[in-house]
């Protein structure tokens, strides 16, 4: 293998995926379309019935335009991720990932670098809505939009873990509208994207704790709070044990009560990335996985 052979592969596969979404404008345009309507349109609607009083980050009471912004960049976030896994599907069967998949270099490092290259994209359009959104009264702090970017990128590698698992459980394109629609709808709409959670837990408690389950609505709040550079860590073990405790407020689960509740959201994120990468790690492993159990890329080249 060549010395930067390791090298050489992640650049390869990155270098596809830009230019496959240079090449498809569309996929561009469409996956714009979807937050945009929901910002000019839907957010004007409810911006008089869905009022949103002061809760963190924000210091005072803000438009519904802005309080959905961040659902809605994880919106992009999800279907990108759902779109990078339709296109693993197509590749692992007849495209380039059927002859990377032979090659010698391990499959989780294939599976990691497609998983960066379309987060990657993901994030571009993330910020394409963005610079679109600010000319609609979304105006978060300017050193929001740095503070950010780095939980934009782990959203969408949580959020594509998820794709690529869902990837090896899919036989044939056939079947991917279906999966895709049972995952990503029920993702999206169970979640603080649309709506603050203390109002879901006034109407609804069991809605509210499947909300509190739903690891999308982690990365709705992770996003928030990068925006409004609210993120911070305990700064001692008393403090990590606080932010715990305070979970049990008002005989409910709230992982947002404590004091640290983007560092909840972090750790959520990180820890369903790294859960789903590894299961999916292990679904594309020949020997003991679906891809092997089914006859994948490696027994058909056989």
């Amino acid at each position: 293998m060549p010395r930067f052979g390791y090298l050489h592969c992640f650049w390869g596969i990155q270098k596809r995926e830009i230019l496959r979404f240079l090449l498809q404008r569309g996929r561009f345009l469409s996956t714009l379309v979807r937050p945009l309507v929901w910002l000019f349109i839907f957010a004007a609607g409810f911006r008089s019935v869905l009022g949103v009083s002061i809760i963190p980050p924000y210091e005072t009471y803000v438009l519904y335009e802005v309080y959905v912004t961040p659902g809605l960049c994880a919106m992009i976030l999800l279907f990108a991720g759902m779109q990078s896994s339709l296109s693993m599907v197509y590749d692992r069967e007849v495209g380039s990932m059927r002859i990377l998949l032979t090659s010698p270099y391990p499959r989780w490092y294939l599976l990691a670098s497609k998983l960066v290259a379309g987060t990657t994209i993901a994030v571009v359009q993330v910020y394409a809505y963005l610079a679109i959104a600010y000319w609609w009264e979304v105006e978060p702090p300017p050193i929001g939009y740095l503070v950010a970017l780095p939980a934009v990128f782990l959203s969408g590698l949580m959020l594509g873990s998820i794709g690529l698992f869902v990837s090896s459980l899919i036989k044939q394109l056939e079947n991917f509208a279906s999966v895709m629609n049972f995952i990503i709808f029920p993702m999206f709409f169970t979640s603080s994207a649309l709506y603050p959670l203390w109002r879901v837990k006034e109407s609804s408690l069991l809605l509210y704790y499947i909300c509190t389950l739903n690891p999308f609505t982690y990365t709705v709040e992770l996003i928030r709070f990068g925006l409004h550079a609210k993120i911070d860590a305990p700064q001692s073990w008393a403090d990590f044990v606080a932010m715990f405790t305070a979970m049990g407020k008002a005989n409910a689960l709230d992982p947002f009560a404590g004091d640290h509740p983007a560092f909840i959201a972090l750790l959520v994120v990180v820890t369903t990335t790294a859960l789903f990468m590894g299961l999916a790690i292990l679904a594309y492993d020949p020997s003991r996985g679906l891809i092997g159990r089914r006859g994948g890329p490696e027994g058909a080249a056989s």
